[in-house]
């Protein structure tokens, strides 16, 4: 009896043609890889990599936004919080985050190994956000243009993401 073992890049392209626009933490279990691994597969146009040390520009640069969706998402919670990203500062090995808005807390900045600016579609609508991965190929965090009532990405914050997304391209 001779059992079939697919490689990693089979069981990817498999994954991602069932659910194309699906949610990648979702591919990525499925496929038996990363987040990471389901990004770097996506296509040019969808997914720009950055490194780890463009995180403080980065940051500064969404701390200008007036509004960001942060989305922490692990295998016990998918938590989103909307509101302004406040800015950050570096004490006690953690990049801390402080200000008159309902995200806070503490980044162990040293473990994103990299950021990755990603533009695709999500369950059939635009999706626009910016991923902190660590060296692990997970999210730490992801932020994302939100949406406004009519389930449209905000047009001021979607300039302004598309302006990130070509200065980093």
């Amino acid at each position: 009896m001779s059992t079939t073992v697919e490689a990693p890049d089979q069981r990817l392209r498999i994954a991602l043609a069932a659910r194309p626009d699906g949610v990648v933490e979702t591919i990525a279990k499925d496929a038996g890889l990363t987040p990471r691994d389901v990004l770097e597969a996506l296509g040019p146009g969808e997914v720009a990599f950055l490194p780890a040390d463009s995180f403080e520009s980065i940051w500064a640069d969404l701390a200008g936004w007036e509004e960001v969706l942060l989305i922490v998402h692990t295998e016990d919670i998918v938590l989103e919080v909307n509101g302004p990203l406040p800015s950050g500062s570096h004490g006690h090995g953690w990049f801390n985050i402080h200000g008159d808005s309902p995200i806070g807390g503490h980044i162990r900045r040293d473990r994103c190994a990299a950021v990755a600016i990603v533009d695709r579609q999500f369950h059939g609508r635009r999706s626009c956000s910016v991923w902190f991965l660590n060296g692990d190929g997970h999210a730490m965090f992801k932020v994302f243009v939100p949406r406004d009532e009519t389930r449209a990405l905000k047009p001021a914050l979607l300039t302004r993401f598309d302006a990130l997304r070509a200065a980093h391209a």
